[in-house]
């Protein structure tokens, strides 16, 4: 227990509810190899509560010290993994390593708050460190290693932004928080923490005696590990699991395993049971699980194909789904039913009331036809320029108080830096040193193409989702032979979809984007703010990034977004064949501030 009232923590087992969470923590710490815990949930939901408290029920031996480490979000790579001890140098004039907190943290607690807005960079030394145990450093003139043995914990908002699969995946461990509480748990919940503030060495020598229990059984689990076996059937049950989750790779049956072992050296078992099994997997299932393929159609014969070809303009409307309440339906989307009725009858092209009375929940997947597109030049622009004055910059400064200096952490990409190891070798121990040796600067500048695709049911007629999704690829393909990130919304049926994931620009997207139906209406201010959201958080990540929105739409809606600027160079790509538009993609560019480009033209 610390001595500084201050600085006393709320204890571990004080906490109410979240079993489940306490279970992934206490593994974590009997069995740091697992490789942390990610623990997703929104805001007060005892998530950093929780996590400081496993400092206290860390093992006490009179050669260690356990401390609790917490990686501010501003941390340099030198911070985090440790660099040239310079005043070592300039006095003793011999090289030195000065430790970072992955020393500090070793036999304790390295606590990563909002880690899905850490770089990737620093997430990945985390994580590659957190499983192997040892740190090794190769920088600076410095070549050193030493054991970094800790238990990580990783809190995320997911409101703020998803951690990329990649690395989600390294984490050993995920729970999955809400805010959901009975009226009993609220007043149970404010009842505790009361007493908790009016005197916290009481509340705290109350709650001793179960804070020792699970420091002795955190002790005992360590000591009986290594002894815990696993027989052929377990490691069968392991395998099935993890392979009907359909996971990526053999990292969820190793973390299966490891952590059916702790779990049976927590219970004081010296062999894995299908109980250690059923505890565990949903803890290492929960951010691997993906939905299996969907197996490809049947060729058709060309006979198949011309009866099941359309006789109305090119598309057939879709058998109506079953409701409930077709009612409520027809009122809710009644101005998008009336808005595409009218659309329908202008054009003599299309057939008239076809889509107009169409059920939202119904759609249609249009094939992706490849077609060359030549998009306008794009200028990009660091993230730090657009934004410089503007009110995602008061924004990003308030979301990062306490956190760095300016709220804005410096790039990865900076220049400028100096080679402390050749600048001391140069000068021979003189100080000041009268010649300067700098970091070679980077080159290039990352980039990240931000689409946004519309998937309303007014790209139906005349084949314009199967033109839209040909943008995407284009994109996508440069992207990715470019080396470039990308990230996908699809906004439609009056809903905003993630249909990739901000990262590396996939190396193939024809399927994904056959798999999207076009349905519903037409949700075009809540996609914006969404991509505002994306591009704060980017922002946060990295300040340099050259990002470039595009927006694909037919321009059939008659929401006013004056009010949504981006903020960033955006592209509104018009995909409506008509020459007289009825889409009102033009005013939407100039209320956007972004470029128009027509695909007609």
């Amino acid at each position: 227990m610390n001595n500084n009232i201050e600085d006393i923590t709320f204890p571990f087992s004080a906490v109410q509810g979240q079993k489940q969470f306490k279970l992934a923590l206490l593994l974590a710490t009997v069995n740091p190899l697992i490789g942390g815990v990610l623990i997703s949930g929104p805001r007060g939901c005892a998530k950093s509560t929780l996590a400081r408290a496993v400092a206290d029920l860390l093992p006490v031996t009179e050669h260690t010290v356990s401390q609790f480490v917490t990686l501010p979000l501003g941390a340099s790579e030198e911070m985090l993994i440790g660099t040239l001890d310079l005043d070592h140098v300039l006095k003793g004039k011999q090289v030195k390593f000065s430790p970072g907190l992955l020393q500090k943290a070793h036999t304790g607690v390295l606590y990563v708050d909002e880690v899905n807005l850490l770089p990737d960079h620093l997430v990945d030394q985390i994580l590659d460190v957190a499983s192997s145990g040892v740190n090794i450093v190769e920088r600076d003139g410095v070549s050193h290693r030493h054991d970094a043995r800790f238990t990580l914990i990783g809190t995320m908002n997911p409101d703020e932004g998803e951690l990329r699969p990649q690395l989600k995946d390294r984490f050993g461990l995920m729970v999955e928080l809400d805010n959901q509480y009975s009226i009993e748990e609220r007043i149970n919940i404010i009842k505790t923490r009361q007493a908790f503030e009016l005197d916290k060495v009481a509340f705290c020598d109350e709650y001793q005696a179960p804070q020792i229990s699970l420091q002795q059984q955190i002790s005992d689990a360590q000591e009986l590990l290594p002894k815990v076996t696993c027989d052929d059937a377990c490691l069968i049950e392991i395998a099935t699991r993890c392979q009907q989750a359909n996971v990526d790779g053999l990292r969820a049956d190793i973390m299966m395993h490891r952590a059916s072992l702790t779990h049976a050296a927590w219970c004081g078992r010296s062999a894995v049971s299908l109980q250690d099994i059923e505890e565990v997997a949903p803890l290492v299932l929960l951010h691997r699980s993906q939905p299996s393929g969907t197996p490809p159609s049947s060729p058709q014969s060309p006979d198949d194909a011309a009866k099941d070809k359309p006789q109305n303009g090119g598309f057939s409307r879709p058998t109506p789904p079953q409701s409930n309440d077709p009612k409520s339906q027809i009122s809710e989307h009644k101005s998008e039913q009336e808005s595409q009725s009218s659309n329908d009858q202008d054009d003599t092209s299309e057939p008239s009331g076809e889509w107009g009375t169409m059920p939202p929940q119904s759609g249609e997947k249009q094939k992706t036809v490849m077609q060359a597109i030549e998009l306008p030049e794009l200028h990009y622009k660091s993230l730090t320029q657009v934004l410089n004055n503007s009110v995602l910059q008061g924004e990003l400064q308030q979301n990062a108080q306490g956190k760095t200096a300016k709220g804005l952490r410096k790039s990865t990409l900076d220049s400028h830096k100096p080679d402390w190891f050749n600048t001391l070798s140069k000068n021979l121990g003189q100080w000041p040193p009268t010649q300067f040796s700098f970091k070679k600067a980077k080159t290039g500048q990352a980039k990240h193409h931000l689409i946004l695709l519309d998937t309303s049911a007014s790209t139906l007629g005349q084949s314009l989702s199967s033109l839209a999704k040909s943008v995407v690829m284009n994109i996508a393909d440069s992207a990715y032979l470019q080396r470039e990130k990308m990230s996908l919304l699809g906004f439609g049926n009056n809903q905003v979809e993630t249909l990739i994931k901000a990262g590396k620009a996939p190396k193939k997207v024809q399927n994904l984007l056959d798999d999207i139906s076009a349905v519903g209406g037409t949700p075009l201010r809540q996609v914006l703010e969404k991509a505002l959201q994306s591009i704060k958080q980017l922002t946060i990540q990295t300040p340099d990034l050259a990002l470039f929105c595009y927006l694909i739409t037919d321009g059939r809606s008659r929401v006013d977004i004056d009010d949504l600027k981006l903020k960033v160079p955006t592209l509104l790509v018009d995909i409506e064949k008509s020459t007289i538009k009825r889409g009102r993609g033009k005013l939407l560019a100039a209320q956007l501030d972004a470029q128009y480009f027509a695909l007609s033209s």
